[in-house]
């Protein structure tokens, strides 16, 4: 029990890292019509900006810089790139921004290498939040911090590391702020008008142009936020933009494109489907028979049945976003026609 509620957590904790990434590409998507292929990339920039600053400055410090400066340079790159061919279409904006991906992957390795990098979480953020203790004799508890040598020597003991709190309590953070700009602030009414509504924008004294520079930069702004708690957290490589890449986009198709909160119910979906499995040993037999089935490993002959469900889960997210393109091409929450 006391694994099924770490792997639970885990889950949820991973699936608020998804909805920080997911956030900056919705709000670009959404706002400017632009699906960001380099948008993993900025992850990763946020990372190494940070591991960077963290050094000189201190971790704290870090975690404010690194994203603001990943957002100016993703504000510099629609102003002198991608406002050029955004006229021309998604096809060349699509070209663009993956190209720059490229660029953003060859800069990293020539200045970091292909290794990844000791950034480690400050001491406040290190140990465990909470231990989760089962005990036989009297079930379930929780103890703050690391639980004592002698409790867990008789009871099972499951830590939950206090940096993926910090993940989570930023995430849920970064989902009220984004909520409350947009829908109740001047800013956010701009904002959501100059999409829909460009030439009467402009009319009331609006720069446009400027107001899109603004969303794009504070998109990738929030993928660098999101580089600095994923990096710190797990591990701070060239790979990494290639580890989310292609599971944010699955976490947008599922929760609808361009919603918000889509964006944040798929991702705790995704985040779930990917942890949960992992607690169960049970082969794809097994399951099906729970529901009646009537099957065994070897009723198809192929030997896809004997696979257990922890050797499935990585496709499981794809495999979601198949039936719900099947069934709501729209997606969970999405609403945009085109």
């Amino acid at each position: 029990m006391d694994q099924i509620l770490i792997n639970l957590l885990n889950g949820l904790s991973s699936g608020l890292l998804l909805f920080m990434l997911s956030s900056g590409l919705t709000l670009i998507f959404s706002m400017m019509g632009v699906l960001n292929f380099a948008h993993a990339s900025f992850y990763m920039l946020g990372a190494y900006i940070a591991y960077s600053l963290a050094g000189v400055l201190g971790f704290w410090t870090a975690l404010i810089a690194a994203p603001l400066l990943v957002g100016v340079a993703g504000a510099l790159f629609e102003r002198t790139a991608l406002r050029r061919v955004h006229k021309y279409g998604h096809v060349p904006e699509l070209l663009i921004t993956f190209g720059l991906s490229y660029v953003l992957l060859e800069v990293v390795q020539l200045v970091f290498g292909q290794t990844a990098v000791p950034f480690t979480p400050p001491p406040s953020l290190q140990g465990s939040a909470f231990t989760i203790i089962q005990s036989p004799a009297s079930g379930l508890s929780f103890a703050l911090g690391a639980a004592p040598a002698a409790v867990c020597s008789a009871a099972s003991c499951s830590t939950f590391p206090l940096t993926r709190v910090f993940m989570m309590a930023v995430a849920l953070l970064m989902l009220l702020s984004l909520w409350l700009l947009l829908t109740r602030t001047r800013v956010g009414l701009v904002i959501q008008a100059a999409l829909t509504h460009p030439e009467m924008v402009e009319a009331l004294g609006h720069n446009v142009p400027a107001v899109f520079m603004l969303v794009f930069g504070s998109g990738c702004a929030l993928a660098g936020l999101a580089g600095v708690i994923g990096g710190m957290t797990f591990v701070t490589d060239p790979t990494m933009a290639a580890l989310v890449g292609t599971i944010i986009f699955v976490v947008v198709v599922v929760g609808g494109i361009g919603s918000l909160s889509g964006a944040f119910v798929g991702s705790l979906l995704i985040g779930l489907l990917q942890t949960l499995p992992l607690t169960v040993d049970g082969s794809l037999a097994t399951l099906f028979n729970k529901f009646g089935a009537g099957v065994t490993p070897d009723t198809f002959g192929y030997p896809i049945l004997k696979l257990s469900l922890a050797q499935v889960a990585p496709i499981l997210p794809y495999l979601l976003m198949v039936l719900i393109l099947i069934f709501r091409p729209k997606g969970l929450l999405g609403t945009r026609e085109d």
